[in-house]
């Protein structure tokens, strides 16, 4: 094994209620299946990225945007040689409390939760996996792995204030095997990274399909200047 690998997450710490290991899976694999199998996944469906769903079939929604995260995930962690488990894990489950209408919706219910300590999509994503997916008997929620509860906590970095998490589910459920002002696993940090190249890019994929803006506009950004320069004739003979 290489020294670099000491860097990744290749045990688990557990899970918040203890379960036998499985001979079959590793902790991370199977926090991966709990999410797809939930419904929170399936509902991702129908949560607008950009365009709603109905607009057409090409149009990305929350979970193909999630599937794209994945991928891009899983390929970083691969060649760093770090946990692709993990990495994809938290890649399917970052968006699952997130609002349908994007971060219009998110801004609107955030408004209309302010006496009750607002709204933010990452800890109701939490809330989704450790509270209201019910679908085991012996505990509420999905019971999935620290490094994934950790992982999806900090989606944006050190939780350095916790009044918001206690409002919305309090800090002293993780049972004090989470420090909130450190930074996640790589995993983690790769997933966050893999999420904004996913919707910068299919962000302008489907902008030009929508016909919202021309490929020729982006050119006021130097880097893709220089990509449809280089590109130009091959690009104008697709169109054709």
């Amino acid at each position: 094994m290489k020294k670099d690998t000491l860097l990744g997450v290749f045990k688990s710490k557990g899970r918040l209620n203890k379960e036998a290991s499985s001979k079959y899976r590793s902790p991370f694999q199977r926090d991966r299946d709990r999410i797809i199998h939930s419904a929170s996944f399936r509902r991702l469906k129908h949560k607008t990225q950009v365009f709603v769903n109905t607009e057409g079939d090409h149009f990305r929604t929350r979970i193909t945007h999630s599937i794209e995260v994945a991928q891009i995930a899983r390929s970083i962690s691969k060649y760093l040689d770090l946990n692709e488990d993990l990495a994809e894990t938290l890649s399917l489950a970052h968006d699952l409390g997130h609002t349908p209408f994007g971060h219009a919706g998110e801004d609107a219910l955030h408004e209309c939760m302010d006496n009750h300590g607002g709204f933010d999509h990452n800890l109701q994503t939490l809330r989704i996996v450790m509270f209201l997916e019910n679908k085991y008997l012996k505990f509420k929620g999905l019971n999935l792995t620290i490094e994934t509860l950790e992982g999806l906590l900090k989606h944006n970095g050190p939780v350095n204030e916790l009044t918001t998490i206690n409002k919305l589910i309090g800090s002293k459920v993780f049972k004090n095997k989470i420090k909130f002002n450190t930074f996640p696993s790589l995993e983690a940090q790769i997933s966050a990274i893999s999420d904004d190249i996913a919707y910068n890019n299919h962000d302008i994929q489907d902008g030009i399909k929508a016909n919202l803006f021309k490929l020729e506009e982006l050119c006021e950004i130097n880097f893709l200047k220089n990509i449809y320069v280089n590109y130009k004739k091959k690009i104008n003979k697709k169109k054709l």
